[in-house]
């Protein structure tokens, strides 16, 4: 619209030989595509060029004003203002995360999930059918990026950043939600690593086939942590502590990236108080406690204990 009257009223001044106003020329435009119908201030009785110009700046301009108009309609009836520019804004913000994860569903174990994934800082965007898991999720961490609708829909992931992510959660309370997740997951970026809950048994070989990349069975893993209780406490009650810490210590896994000149631990790797090296995994094959001069090459593991600035002043390090 601006440039309408930019255009029209240079044309305007053009047209009257220089001899209308600024004002005029701005006003002549206004009435026109206003459609208001007063007199003519610049005088087009005698140009045919003036009248076809002023055709086109009518056209033109009312098109454009009725364009805003229905635009402005919508706007107003799509909803509440904040709410609108609230999506907008946070439409933003997913489209410009890289290696971020996704979680679908943060029910009871998505929770749990999402929990970790704060404490140890990483970035990921939630989503779930359900609006009341949604808005408590809000109610928890409003700076976090939200999305309701169904996890296994193409276009729902698109919108979450499927193309750019690292990983997906496909971790509903149903087997066959999950399966449909975690294949629509691969369809979209094969390289984004799947973890997928199962609760049945006999489902667990389909979450293969389809390409879930890990799968975990709530009921087995419960199993598991009630006879570690058992049998080893101390060991449990360590890994505990260490979940319950305000320093947010974790056991976490960095990837030697592909670029990373072979070196031994002791350059690439020297010993620190903000990390703790445990092993190093290459493909099968694990190093526990390896020594200073054990060469590390792209495509090993390296498995260290420790908090989320430690792990990424090692990743720097290993990037270099």
């Amino acid at each position: 619209m601006v440039a309408v009257h930019v255009v029209g009223a240079t044309g305007f001044w053009i047209i009257s030989d220089g001899k209308a106003s600024f004002i005029d020329c701005v006003y002549m435009v206004f009435i026109t595509v206003a459609s208001i119908g007063y007199g003519e201030i610049v005088d087009l009785s005698n140009s045919p060029g003036g009248r076809l110009f002023n055709m086109g700046i009518a056209f033109v301009g009312i098109a454009n004003l009725v364009y805003l108009t229905s635009k402005f309609t919508a706007f107003i009836l799509e909803g509440n203002f904040d709410e609108v520019l609230r999506r907008r804004k946070m439409q933003e913000v997913i489209d410009r995360m890289r290696d971020h994860f996704i979680v679908c569903g943060v029910g009871r174990v998505g929770s749990n999930v999402v929990h970790e994934l704060v404490t140890t800082e990483r970035k990921f965007v939630a989503v779930d059918e359900s609006v009341e898991a949604i808005e408590a999720f809000h109610e928890r961490y409003a700076a976090i990026p939200a999305l309701h609708g169904d996890a296994s829909d193409d276009e729902l992931l698109v919108r979450a950043g499927i193309k750019h992510a690292a990983g997906v959660f496909a971790i509903t309370g149903d087997d066959g939600k999950n399966l449909l997740i975690t294949l629509a997951s691969k369809h979209l970026n094969q390289s984004a690593r799947v973890v997928a809950r199962c609760h049945e048994v006999r489902n667990i070989e389909k979450l293969k086939l389809v390409g879930a990349d890990d799968i975990v069975s709530p009921d087995f893993t419960g199993g598991m942590r009630i006879a570690s209780s058992m049998l080893r406490p101390s060991v449990v009650n360590f890994l505990d502590e260490m979940l319950r810490t305000d320093g947010k210590l974790r056991v976490e896994e960095i990837q030697i990236p592909e670029g990373f000149r072979s070196r031994p631990l002791s350059e690439a790797a020297p010993q620190s108080r903000d990390f703790v090296l445990l092993a190093v995994r290459d493909s099968k094959v694990w190093e526990f406690n390896p020594p200073a001069d054990f060469v590390i090459r792209p495509g090993h593991a390296i498995v260290v204990m420790a908090h989320p600035e430690g792990r990424r002043m090692l990743e720097r390090a290993l990037a270099s």
